[in-house]
């Protein structure tokens, strides 16, 4: 299905064009001109088990955003552009003044697990209770948890024209086909970060990690999709595929014994950029865009990120509204804002993950053509195979909960 994008509103180009100047630029790694399109249907996201169906649709409460001009923005850390001089985000910036809504951003979530249990006894509630946010953003998997158990409120994409800017690839995921209840924020990778000058050499796999003059030094992701996704690649099994329970187990052994053995200083999530910043840490399992944001916030070129030899893991984070919204349209007008590819541009220069928006490469060209290139933020379907990239297979619910139980008695949560 082929549409023409709307063209860029003149306000919206004017204030970013204006904030160019002062946001942070880093160099990637090196890759050719890439059709990010292609890349992500070489590795798209995996079928989730059925939804369970039958239940009634939940009653929305009443929208009150034609009089209430506020939008509140629950995400993760790093993600959206930021001016260290004005301490704003230029693109949110740009947002207030041309629709006149008091956007709020919050960088609540460390992981998916920690910030939907925090919140999901109020929107389980009956009826459910405010959370205070009308936009937050979960993973793939989490996301499908969330949209099974109607948590979530429908978009109402004929108020969202550009929309129809997501990837085609992205457009039908089996969690949410034919996106009526999320589109996707951003899109990374996992694999292995560290700091070249302290490390002294450079780190290509796993393996490399678990060398004894970095015990104590490493940090991996709380997120297992992630951590154990790279450790079962460098076992020779696919995360993509039916993996096998034991399989599973002998992936979670490996962490254990390097938690054991004092290789692994700390399991985060978010927050382990907190540890690579104090120099606690000098290396681990981290998520792309996390280091060139790291690089550029402490003006440091010796951060680098490498897919392992092994293979790396792709996921897909995705903006939704909560149930308990009451400012539903403005939450709308928001995600709509943001695929607009000059504004999905600006963003993806920033936080260097990979850009689900059509037209973004093209206006990324005019930002910075290193960028525009770059196969961590426009891969395509060569690099993703190239680099053994896998998505992390989605979970029955049994093996949901028993994989994640296993997982907390590991890492201590």
């Amino acid at each position: 299905m082929s549409r023409s994008r709307p063209p860029v509103d003149p306000q919206v180009r004017a204030v970013l064009e204006a904030a160019r100047g002062s946001l942070s630029r880093r160099t990637l790694l090196g890759g050719g001109a890439a059709a990010l399109a292609a890349g992500l249907a070489a590795c798209a996201p995996p079928t989730p088990p059925t939804s369970t169906g039958g239940a009634a649709a939940p009653t929305l409460p009443t929208d009150v955003s034609s009089t209430e001009k506020i939008v509140r923005w629950a995400n993760w850390t790093a993600y959206l552009d930021y001016d260290d001089k004005t301490k704003t985000y230029p693109t949110l910036e740009a947002f207030k003044k041309k629709y006149g809504i008091n956007a709020t951003y919050s960088e609540d979530i460390e992981d998916n697990d920690s910030y939907f249990n925090k919140i999901a006894p109020q929107l389980r509630a009956d009826p459910p209770q405010d959370i205070d946010r009308d936009v937050f953003v979960f993973t793939d998997w989490m996301a499908n948890r969330i949209v099974r158990e109607q948590l979530v409120q429908p978009l109402e994409l004929i108020r969202m024209p550009n929309a129809s800017n997501l990837l085609d690839t992205l457009k039908d995921v089996s969690f949410d086909p034919g996106r009526t209840h999320s589109l996707t924020w951003q899109s990374g990778f996992a694999g292995i970060g560290y700091h070249k000058k302290k490390v002294g050499r450079e780190l290509k796999s796993l393996d490399d990690l678990w060398a004894d003059d970095l015990k104590g030094k490493i940090v991996v992701l709380s997120e297992f999709r992630d951590t154990l996704g790279l450790v079962m690649q460098r076992q020779g099994v696919d995360p993509s595929g039916q993996f096998t329970k034991a399989q599973f187990e002998t992936a979670l052994d490996e962490i254990n014994k390097r938690i054991s053995d004092g290789n692994i200083r700390r399991v985060k999530g978010n927050s382990y950029l907190e540890d690579l910043k104090s120099g606690n840490a000098i290396a681990g399992i981290v998520w792309s865009g996390d280091l060139f944001v790291l690089r550029s916030e402490t003006e440091d070129d010796d951060w680098d990120f490498v897919i392992p030899e092994s293979g790396g893991t792709l996921w897909s984070d995705n903006m939704m509204i909560p149930i308990t919204s009451t400012h539903r349209r403005n939450a709308m007008t928001l995600m709509n804002y943001y695929y607009d590819p000059a504004v999905a541009a600006q963003v993806a220069a920033y936080v260097n993950y990979v850009c689900p928006v059509v037209g973004a490469q093209k206006e990324m060209e005019k930002l910075d053509k290193d960028l525009a290139e770059s196969p961590l933020i426009f891969p395509s379907a060569d690099w993703i195979k190239k680099n053994n990239i896998k998505v992390f297979r989605a979970l029955s619910p049994t093996e949901d909960a028993d994989y994640s139980a296993e997982w907390a008695k590991v890492v201590g949560n």
